[in-house]
């Protein structure tokens, strides 16, 4: 009996440290522009940065360009992720090894089409990791990290816009994970707000990418810097001077 329970602790331990190593949260920002994300990872604890076909043309650089920009920018370190732009399955794999010829090390967007299931399943054949995105049902995201997905992007706010809940489904999407492939994560995307982006993260998502503004948002509270001014007036008035 002691034995038993002896192995039951340790395998109990490593569980339980593997769940602690899983539920570490990963914070990205969504963009291109390179100047914000080297200002940017001086504050938050960044991961890394996420693009889309949209955020890339916007910046009007071509990804041979931009993704070492964006790589350098965060010092050489983080995750980057590019999507593909083929729609066929052939299409998807070549492009993926185009993008892993710019970066190392990048993360392969896919869209969850029937065609990307088929080249998320050959890319993980050719250790080449993934992100199953434009996810609108927890069903679909579920299928793309069966089919070897690494990270799985639910799209909350396009969900809610669309008349559904970008949380439940995160929710629904991060309980299914939980139970059928934990070797992938919820990585939310599409926020307009802090507040879905925090609601996303009670709900157990363990990572997340903010647009910029939304980034900005979060460390923006004119009701601390009002503080910050009342304490350096009553500092001033006490000592005559700001400086301790």
């Amino acid at each position: 009996m002691r034995q038993l329970f002896r192995e039951f602790s340790r395998d109990s331990l490593h569980s339980d440290k593997k769940y602690i190593l899983r539920m570490v949260m990963e914070l990205y920002l969504d963009t291109s522009d390179v100047v914000a994300v080297k200002a940017l990872s001086r504050i938050f604890p960044l991961a890394g940065v996420t693009t889309n076909p949209s955020i890339i043309a916007a910046g009007k650089k071509p990804l041979d360009v931009v993704l070492p920009q964006l790589h350098e920018a965060m010092g050489g370190q983080g995750r980057l992720f590019a999507q593909v732009m083929a729609t066929t399955a052939e299409g998807m794999v070549n492009d993926a090894r185009k993008l892993r010829s710019i970066i190392a090390d990048i993360v392969v967007k896919v869209p969850v089409t029937a065609e990307g299931l088929a080249a998320i399943k050959m890319l993980k054949a050719e250790g080449i990791p993934t992100l199953g995105t434009a996810v609108y049902g927890a069903a679909q995201g579920l299928l793309s990290a069966l089919a070897g997905a690494e990270y799985v992007a639910p799209y909350v706010n396009r969900i809610d816009a669309q008349g559904g809940s970008g949380i439940q489904t995160v929710t629904d999407l991060h309980q299914l994970l939980k139970m059928h492939a934990p070797q992938a994560k919820v990585l939310a995307a599409s926020f307009k707000t802090p507040r879905q982006a925090l609601d996303c993260l009670l709900a157990g998502c363990e990572s997340i990418t903010l647009p910029l503004d939304v980034a900005q948002q979060m460390i923006s509270y004119p009701a601390v810097e009002a503080a910050v001014a009342k304490f350096e007036q009553d500092w001033q008035g006490a000592f005559g001077r700001t400086s301790i």
